[in-house]
């Protein structure tokens, strides 16, 4: 039914356990997994004629969110290798991920996006999250929305 499932992840723990579910359902599917974290895009300082010596360049912060993409999207990997799933992992950039979450599952032909119902940003358990909310209204594509029943660790 699926061959390709692509899993959001945000670095959350929330998230890290909506991932793992989405490795299993996978597997279940015998469906390949695309792993996918989307950072935000490189923001230069209000004044840009007065960049602060700490500040990092562009190519510093790129190097920097790919290191933590990869820390995110290794929890993915790992669950997908243990399970014996195919796994490929994606940092990508943008400001909207909701958008880039979108754009990737269409350019690399996924047959469904898995994703919880809240990550990072959620406000507890009383909205749907805003990028879930989004994704699902800007795809045709199947969205299958997992969600917790409690918080990791209680």
């Amino acid at each position: 039914m699926y061959r390709k499932i692509l899993i959001t992840t945000d670095g959350s723990a929330v998230s890290k356990h909506t991932a793992c579910a989405g490795v299993k359902f996978a597997r279940q599917m015998g469906a390949d997994v695309l792993a996918l974290y989307v950072s935000p895009e490189y923001q230069y300082p209000v004044y840009v004629e007065i960049i602060p010596p700490s500040y990092p360049s562009e190519e510093e912060y790129a190097a920097q969110m790919k290191r933590i993409g990869h820390e995110h999207l290794d929890a993915i990997l790992q669950a997908a290798q243990a399970a014996g799933v195919r796994c490929e992992c994606l940092t990508e950039f943008a400001d909207a991920a909701a958008l880039k979450i979108v754009e990737v599952a269409e350019q690399r032909q996924c047959d469904l996006i898995f994703m919880g119902s809240h990550g990072r940003s959620g406000w507890g358990q009383l909205l749907l999250g805003s990028v879930t909310n989004k994704v699902l209204s800007h795809t045709s594509k199947p969205v299958l929305v997992h969600r917790l029943i409690k918080e990791p660790g209680t």
